[in-house]
C-alpha cells in the first residue's frame, strides 16, 4: 500500500503535547500527525506513554502543555466523528448488562442521551456483531464471555458509531490467534474505507504485517511515518534503549529488548 501524502490537514494533529502524572513527565513535547486513511502502531517500551496519548486525543487527560486536534478541530467538536476501544481490564465486565445493549452504547454519540436507540439502531448493531461474528451472543451477559469475545464486542461497539477516525488502546491484548486474525481484518476494511485507525500495540513482529504507519514512542516521540521508512533498528534501540526483542527485515541478528519496570503504558 502506497503510503499517504501529508498534503492535507492531516486526521490527527499532536502539538507540543506534555503530560505529567504526579509531576513526573509521561509525554513530553510531542508533535504527531496521523494522515487520512491510515492504519497506525503506537509502539514502545512499557511507561512510554503510549495510553497516555491515547488518553489525550481523546481528553481524557489534561496536558500541562500542548494540543490536539482530531479532523481539524478539537476532541469536544470532533467527538461524533471518534470511536474509541479501551484497554479491555479497563472495563468492568462484572456490569448487568448484555451483548446487545453494549453495542448500542455506541449509537448514543449520534442520538445523544435523552432519546433511546430504536429499531433502526438496533439493527446497526446487530450488522456490527455479525461483522466481529458476535451475533449469536447478543443476548448473552457481557461478563460470560471470554476475554476475546468481549474484545470483538467492544470493536462492535466503536464500528456502530460510523466514525471517521478510530483510537483503540490494545485491541489484540488477551484474545486468542482466531479473534486477533478477525479484528486485523476488520481494522484492514476500515483502512480500505478511508477510515483512520490508530492501535496501542506491543507485538513488534506483526508491526510490518498488520500496519503501514507506525509511531515510535518513549515519553519524547522517537520517529513516526510509513513503517517501511522509519520502523528499523536505528529507531527501535532507540526507543527501547538500545535492546530491541526483535529481529528486522533488513537486520541479520535479533538484540534483545527491555522495557520500562515502572510502570506500564
Amino acid at each position: 500500500m502506497t503510503a499517504p501524502a501529508l498534503t492535507q490537514t492531516p486526521a490527527i494533529a499532536v502539538r507540543d503535547l506534555t503530560v505529567a502524572y504526579d509531576d513526573r513527565p509521561v509525554l513530553w513535547d510531542v508533535d504527531l500527525d496521523v494522515p487520512h486513511g491510515v492504519l497506525m502502531a503506537i509502539v514502545g517500551p512499557n511507561g512510554a506513554g503510549k495510553t497516555t496519548m491515547i488518553k489525550a486525543m481523546l481528553n481524557l487527560v489534561r496536558p500541562a502543555a500542548g494540543q490536539v486536534e482530531i479532523l481539524g478541530q478539537s476532541y469536544q467538536k470532533s467527538r461524533h466523528q471518534v470511536g474509541y476501544v479501551p484497554q479491555r481490564g479497563s472495563v468492568d465486565w462484572d456490569f448487568p448488562t448484555n451483548v446487545l445493549d453494549v453495542v448500542l452504547m455506541g449509537r448514543y454519540g449520534a442520538l445523544g442521551w435523552i432519546r433511546r436507540p430504536g429499531e433502526a439502531d438496533r439493527k446497526l448493531a446487530l450488522q456490527a456483531l455479525e461483522k466481529v461474528s458476535m451475533a449469536d451472543f447478543a443476548e448473552r451477559q457481557i461478563s460470560q464471555l471470554s476475554g476475546g469475545q468481549q474484545q470483538r464486542v467492544f470493536l462492535a461497539r466503536a464500528l456502530v458509531q460510523d466514525a471517521q477516525v478510530y483510537l483503540m488502546d490494545e485491541p489484540f491484548q488477551g484474545v486468542d490467534a482466531t479473534t486477533e486474525r478477525a479484528i486485523i481484518t476488520i481494522l484492514k476494511d476500515l483502512r480500505s474505507a478511508g477510515k483512520t485507525v490508530v492501535c496501542v500495540h506491543h507485538d513488534l513482529q506483526t508491526v510490518p504485517d498488520y500496519f503501514d504507519w507506525v509511531a515510535l514512542l518513549n515519553v519524547r516521540k522517537i520517529a513516526s511515518g510509513p513503517v517501511a521508512e522509519v520502523f528499523n533498528d536505528t529507531n527501535l534501540r532507540l526507543a527501547y534503549g538500545g535492546r530491541v526483542a526483535f529481529l528486522s527485515r533488513d537486520s541479520a541478528a535479533p538484540t534483545t529488548a527491555q522495557a520500562n519496570p515502572d510502570y506500564e503504558d
